[in-house]
C-alpha cells in the first residue's frame, strides 16, 4: 500500500488572475499559501482485471474491467482522467479521502490531482520535479477536462511553502516569499478560517467569470487588473510583517472580487464579513471562487476572540491551520510497484497522452 498526503490552499492575493483566460492574455500573479488540511490517498494493487475507486466525500465507487471502454463521466471523473493518462486501467484499488469537504474553496480538486500524480509516479519508481507534477495536473485538470479553474492550485498541493506565482508567457515562475518563521507563525495567528456551512459549485462561478473575462473590456477585466495590481503590495507587507496593511489589501480584494461574477457573494456572506469587520477585524475573503464554503479573515491576535464570537453566533464553525511547507508527499510505502504504458524516455511524454 502506498498513502500520499497533499495540502489544501488559501489564496492571499491575486485570484481570479490564474485562470488561462486572464493570464494567457494580461500575465497573472498571485500569492498563496498552502495549509495543514490535507486530501489522502490510498493504492493498493488488487492483481485483477477491475479497477476499483472509491471515495468517502462524494460517497462514490467506480468499477471499471479492462476489456470495456473507459469513461470519465460523473463525480470521480478527475482520478480516472489521471489513471487513464498513465494508462493505468486495471489491477488497482484507489480510496481518496479529505478533511474538508469538497466544493469549499481550499482547492480540493487539484489538491486531488497533485496528490495522486505524486502517488502513481513513486509507485512507477519515476523522479519528477514538483514543478511537473503541478503542471501535469492543471494539464489534465483545465486542457483534458475542461475545468474552468485557474492555476494556481495545483502549485500549492504539489509544492507547499508561501509563494508569489506568475503567469506569463506560456511560464510559470514560483518564488518563495522572504517570510521567517517568527513572521509565519505571526500571520499565522493573524488568520482565521470560518466554514460558512455552505458548499458551491465553483465552475459555474468560474464558467460567468470566463466569460465576462473574454470580454475585452467592462467591471470583470477591471477588476481583475486591480487585484493583480495589488500582488506587490500584499508581498511587500507580508514580508515586512505589516498586518495592518495586509489586512486592509485583504479587504479592497474582496471587494474587487465582488464584481468577478454574480454569486461570488450574497446576503449571507455579506452579513458574516459585515459581523467580522465589527468586530476588529482588518478584512477577509470567501475563498476561492465565493459563493459559500470558508470564510477567510484577518485581524490582530487580540481581536480573534472577538471575532470568533461574532462569526460563531452567526452559526459559522472556526477551523484551525497552520501553513505546511512541504507540498504532496509519501507517508506510507510497502513497496507498492505500478507500470505505466507512457514512453519515459521523452520529457514531453508525461503531459501528451490525451487519447
Amino acid at each position: 500500500m502506498l498513502i500520499v498526503r497533499s495540502p489544501m490552499r488559501i489564496s492571499l492575493a491575486g485570484g481570479g488572475t490564474d485562470l488561462p483566460v486572464y493570464y494567457r492574455e494580461y500575465g497573472g500573479a498571485v500569492i498563496n499559501a498552502a495549509i495543514d488540511r490535507y486530501f489522502y490517498v490510498f493504492l493498493r494493487t488488487s492483481g485483477s482485471t477491475d479497477l476499483e475507486i472509491s471515495s468517502s466525500d462524494f460517497r462514490s465507487f467506480f468499477r471499471h474491467d479492462r476489456d470495456c471502454e473507459f469513461c470519465f463521466e460523473g463525480d470521480l471523473q478527475l482520478p480516472r482522467a489521471i489513471l487513464h493518462h498513465f494508462g493505468i486501467t486495471y489491477g488497482l484499488n484507489l480510496f481518496i479521502a479529505s478533511e474538508i469537504p469538497p466544493g469549499t474553496g481550499l482547492g480540493c480538486s487539484s489538491s486531488v490531482a497533485a496528490g495522486l500524480i505524486k502517488a502513481i509516479l513513486v509507485c512507477c519508481g519515476i523522479q519528477c520535479r514538483r514543478e511537473e507534477i503541478a503542471e501535469l495536473a492543471a494539464f489534465i485538470e483545465i486542457e483534458r477536462l475542461g475545468s474552468p479553474i485557474g492555476k494556481q492550485d495545483q502549485y500549492a498541493a504539489a509544492l507547499g511553502g508561501l509563494n508569489l506565482i506568475e503567469f506569463k508567457n506560456g511560464h510559470t515562475r514560483i518564488t518563495p516569499l522572504k517570510v521567517d518563521n517568527d513572521q509565519k507563525k505571526r500571520l499565522e495567528r493573524s488568520l482565521m478560517l470560518f466554514f460558512t456551512g455552505q458548499t458551491r459549485r465553483a465552475n459555474d462561478i468560474l464558467g460567468r467569470q470566463k466569460e465576462a473575462s473574454e470580454q475585452k473590456k467592462g467591471p470583470t477585466l477591471e477588476a481583475l487588473h486591480r487585484v493583480k495590481e495589488m500582488v506587490p503590495e500584499v508581498k511587500g507587507c507580508l514580508e515586512s510583517g505589516d498586518i495592518a496593511g495586509f489586512g486592509r489589501l485583504l479587504h479592497q480584494n474582496w471587494e474587487e472580487k465582488r464584481r468577478f461574477a454574480s454569486g461570488v457573494s450574497n446576503p449571507e456572506i455579506d452579513r458574516y464579513y459585515e459581523a467580522a469587520l465589527g468586530a476588529g477585524a482588518y478584512g477577509g475573503k470567501i475563498t476561492g471562487a465565493g459563493g459559500g464554503g470558508f470564510l477567510l479573515v484577518c485581524c490582530e491576535e487580540q481581536r480573534r476572540p472577538a471575532v470568533r464570537k461574532a462569526l460563531q453566533s452567526h452559526g459559522l464553525t472556526q477551523v484551525g491551520f497552520h501553513f505546511d511547507d512541504q507540498g504532496a508527499r509519501v507517508i506510507m510505502n510497502t513497496g507498492l510497484l505500478l507500470t505505466s504504458t507512457i514512453d519515459w524516455n521523452r520529457p514531453e511524454s508525461i503531459f501528451n497522452r490525451l487519447d
